[in-house]
């Protein structure tokens, strides 16, 4: 049986990605769940509380993704696909905090502190990602340094900005926006796949144009 700590937490992602977080309170999510303010508030004093606990479940869902890639001894185009495809899955479940992202990191500061070494050591890991797709002959293998670290950080931009952009331009439904933004996040591998990788990911991945 769930819990009320949990359940809180799950109601409050609902209403938080439904309504946005400035629009909740302890008091809404509290009614949605049919328990007294003070029930909830036993468990989180603050709503600021709650999205330091959504945040960390956040991260922990993209270690898990992270550290079951890097693991992964052959990695192949499709490894690749289904990790992108995975992450844009997860950023969706927690889009309100994409959404809000400024807001946020600029309102609780230890998200803000938390945020920056994270960035730093995705960073790394995704280094130690794509040196494993160059080794396993995906990714070519005379990349200059400064593109990789560049990929890197359109990566970064893409996968943190990628929901408020549809929001404000496509307003694509769930599988649509995930399907589409996991290919234009993957299209920025394609100029560094070698030659018969590209062929596959075109035959793969790029529908013919009728």
């Amino acid at each position: 049986m769930m819990k009320t700590k949990e359940k809180i937490l799950l109601k409050a992602l609902e209403l938080f990605n439904e309504k946005g977080y400035t629009t909740i309170t302890t008091r809404h999510i509290a009614a949605e769940l049919n328990i007294s303010p003070g029930n909830l508030h036993y468990h989180f004093k603050h709503s600021e509380d709650i999205i330091k606990i959504l945040f960390q479940e956040l991260v922990l869902k993209m270690d898990e993704l992270l550290n079951t890639m890097k693991e992964m001894e052959n990695n192949a185009l499709e490894n690749l696909y289904q990790f992108t495809f995975s992450t844009c899955k997860i950023f969706y479940s927690f889009r309100f905090i994409f959404v809000n992202f400024v807001d946020i990191l600029k309102e609780i500061p230890e998200i803000r502190s938390q945020y920056e070494e994270i960035h730093t050591s995705r960073k790394e890991e995704f280094q130690m990602i794509f040196s494993g797709l160059q080794k396993n002959n995906i990714f070519k293998k005379d990349v200059p340094e400064f593109m990789m670290d560049s990929l890197i950080q359109q990566i970064f931009i893409i996968a943190d900005n990628w929901l408020t952009h549809n929001r404000l331009i496509l307003k694509l439904d769930q599988e649509a926006a995930i399907s589409h933004y996991t290919l234009l996040q993957m299209n920025l591998f394609y100029p560094f796949l070698n030659k018969e990788q590209q062929k596959l990911y075109k035959k793969q991945y790029i529908t013919p144009t009728p």
